[in-house]
């Protein structure tokens, strides 16, 4: 039980004991159910929980989150099932522990596919009961904080995810606590040296910083008190990652991001925020166009403050931040904040639950309109989330829109109707061009047509998730008889001289069935959009596949056995690289990296020709990869090279040198390789080398081959 005392002591501050017998009942089971299991780290896996649960004590949180965050991975590694955590704890333990839990038992064609659809199934969750993400995000903290123990690979592949999902989760429900510690573990975890470069000169230049912080902060403080205004004044820092990230976006020195002096003032109402707006503009010289209203008009996520910036002392930038305690709480906790004030007089919800409601509604709308996880996650990250701008309707109503949104975005944001019919728009009562962003302040009315529908050019410009969603929708379910039909053409000239209509029924249902399509039409339809390859289909179809030997299944592409597959020379694919396909006369089926700049062009301007295609399992054989290596030419280093290749288990096949400058080259060296695991075996060992000074896989693309090729 020791392990729950830290716990329940923060628990005994604002829960009531029969609560706090209700959570450590909870723990009791946790604790049971992970019996002899250890964390990576060699701790009890206990520990982690009990960590989970107390982030969110810190919140303050209900005791079901609690009780839910202790149990939340009983599921997912152990006997408990649902139906029986409900029976013992209530069905919204029960409900939220299965939210938070992974998708199991349900075979996945890849990894990430998986992922897609947990984090669908996570989302989804979220919508019912805005306690799940937040159970998940105090597991990600926990989990962030305990990286190191984990491979490398691993730990990038974790905050990566963090980054582009969790924090930005974490920002758009307000909850910065949580949003800043994991942007800040993740950018260590991604970039170790850039993290500990900057956390250096960051505390040398707040050390440098200090007296005149100070002063600065007593002339704010001076002035408030001579305006009779209550506050709190506190110099407010800049987290590591958001330091990075500003220098990298606008290309800043170090010095020019920290030598700005950023200030908190916190008030008793709002009235006193803008008396103390008031009292800063006569203190110090305010920069035109670098004041922001929040409090009327908050963001996206609820937020609300006044920010101004201003000329102080010397010269020197100063940044003010003015808000309520109220205000100010919602800054740090978000949606979290909601519970702070269960137990208070006003039970209406924050504004951060509002705008966090407001936002999964339209999470179901992007569900119900995406014909994939994938393209799920994608509509939602597009959503995570840019700054926004504000517009106006004709009648004054404000719409809120991502930065760069187009009146296209603006329509689908008023409604989907409004969207479908858009031919035109007026800005300021003038004509607009339907693909020029809007900006702040503009009055923006929509001209509808009952003859009207999307066009597809207009996925080109838009930017918002719901517009993108709606125009793919509203294309897919016009296409579909128009795929059915192209489909049908093209299996019908795919088997050459076999009529269509000869085929027996249970042929055609057993491939319908081998391909996971509902019916007929639905593969008709996905020949004709291009997802599936009509000459894969017909064979299967006629029964004209070869019976392979094993090692032919081993090298096989998934899905083109029997047809012949051949490996660009541009981009060497190997086992393990994302890979699509192209159909190439004389040469079959062309297997290119997904990412090969030479079929770049090829997969905007006919997209139906470029099939996203996977590898078997357990191939087996050797493939053909390409190096490029920069290193300084001693003698003896291209024996070395070549020797250490050869270690490896690799053979060169070709080798060619360039001179970069004095004395250093290119070297650029094919090679054979069975997979990427050994061929990072291999460049391991080449950038350990003294004399090498980078090593990276080739592309010849440069060289603009054909993606036939």
């Amino acid at each position: 039980m020791y392990l729950f005392e830290g716990l329940k002591q923060k628990l005994e501050a604002y829960l009531p004991s029969d609560k706090v017998a209700d959570v450590q009942r909870a723990f009791l089971v946790a604790r049971d159910a992970h019996s002899g299991q250890m964390r990576s780290s060699g701790d009890p896996y206990i520990t982690h929980p009990v960590a989970v649960a107390s982030i969110l004590a810190d919140m303050r949180l209900d005791h079901e989150t609690l009780m839910a965050a202790l149990l939340h991975d009983v599921i997912e590694d152990t006997h408990h099932d649902k139906e029986g955590l409900s029976a013992q704890f209530g069905n919204t333990v029960g409900e939220l522990v299965e939210g938070v839990s992974k998708l199991e038992k349900i075979q996945f064609s890849s990894t990430q596919e998986a992922q897609a659809e947990n984090f669908r199934k996570m989302i989804m969750a979220m919508v019912k009961d805005i306690r799940v993400i937040l159970i998940k995000l105090a597991d990600r903290t926990h989990n962030m904080r305990t990286l190191g123990s984990l491979r490398p690979d691993k730990r990038r592949r974790i905050a990566r995810e963090t980054l582009d999902i969790y924090s930005p989760i974490a920002h758009r429900l307000g909850i910065h606590d949580i949003k800043n510690e994991l942007e800040d573990l993740g950018f260590q975890a991604m970039y170790p040296l850039r993290y500990r470069a900057l956390k250096g000169a960051v505390k040398q230049a707040r050390g440098n910083r200090k007296e005149v912080i100070e002063n600065t902060r007593k002339e704010v403080e001076t002035r408030l008190a001579a305006a009779g205004i209550e506050a709190l004044t506190t110099g407010r820092e800049k987290h590591l990652y958001s330091i990075y990230r500003k220098m990298k976006n606008k290309e800043l020195m170090f010095n020019e991001v920290m030598d700005i002096y950023a200030f908190r003032v916190v008030v008793n109402s709002v009235d006193n925020c803008y008396r103390a707006l008031g009292a800063m503009h006569g203190l110090y010289k305010p920069i035109e166009s670098r004041f922001k209203d929040y409090i009327a008009i908050p963001r996206t996520n609820g937020y609300q403050s006044l920010h101004t910036s201003l000329i102080g002392p010397h010269g020197i930038p100063v940044e003010i931040q003015i808000r309520t305690q109220a205000m100010d709480q919602m800054a740090d906790k978000g949606v979290a904040a909601h519970w702070l004030y269960k137990d208070s007089d006003d039970t209406s919800d924050t504004t951060a639950q509002v705008r966090a409601r407001k936002w999964m509604q339209s999470l179901i709308e992007l569900q119900q309109s995406a014909s994939s996880s994938f393209e799920f996650i994608e509509n939602v990250k597009t959503d995570l989330f840019p700054d926004e701008i504000y517009v106006f309707t004709p009648d004054g109503r404000i719409i809120e829109l991502p930065m760069g949104a187009t009146a296209v975005d603006f329509a689908y944001a008023v409604h989907t109707d409004v969207g479908n019919s858009c031919v035109g728009v007026k800005v300021e009562r003038r004509t607009y061009s339907l693909s020029k962003p809007l900006e702040n302040g503009q009055t923006v009315e929509i001209i509808t047509s009952p003859r009207a529908k999307p066009n597809a050019n207009w996925l080109n410009f838009v930017v918002s998730a719901r517009a993108r969603s709606h125009i793919r929708h509203y294309l897919k379910n016009q296409r579909s008889e128009e795929a059915v039909v192209m489909g049908s053409r093209l299996l019908r000239h795919a088997l050459g001289s076999v009529k269509l209509d000869d085929i027996p029924v249970h042929e055609i249902e057993r491939v319908v069935l081998e391909t996971k399509h509902n019916n007929f039409d639905a593969l008709l339809a996905d020949i004709g959009l291009g997802n599936e390859l009509s000459a894969i289909v017909a064979r299967r179809l006629i029964g004209d596949t070869p019976e392979l030997s094993d090692k032919q299944l081993k090298v096989a592409i998934k899905g083109t056995e029997g047809l012949l597959v051949s490996y660009s020379r541009c981009c060497h694919p190997i086992p393990d690289d994302p890979i699509v396909a192209i159909l190439s006369p004389g040469r079959g089926m062309v297997i290119h990296q997904n990412g090969c700049s030479n079929i770049r062009k090829l997969s905007k301007e006919e997209p139906h020709r470029v099939l996203v295609m996977q590898w078997g399992t357990n191939v087996s054989g050797e493939f053909n990869a390409a190096l490029r290596i920069e290193l300084i030419n001693h003698q003896g280093t291209l024996a070395t090279l070549t020797n250490t290749v050869a270690s490896c288990g690799s053979n060169i096949i070709g080798l060619q040198t360039e001179e970069k400058e004095s004395n250093i080259y290119y070297i650029d060296i094919e090679l054979t390789t069975k997979n990427r695991l050994q061929l990072a075996n291999v460049m391991r060992r080449i950038r350990i080398m003294p004399e090498v000074q980078r090593v990276s896989r080739h592309s010849q693309s440069k060289h603009n081959k054909s993606p036939n090729a």
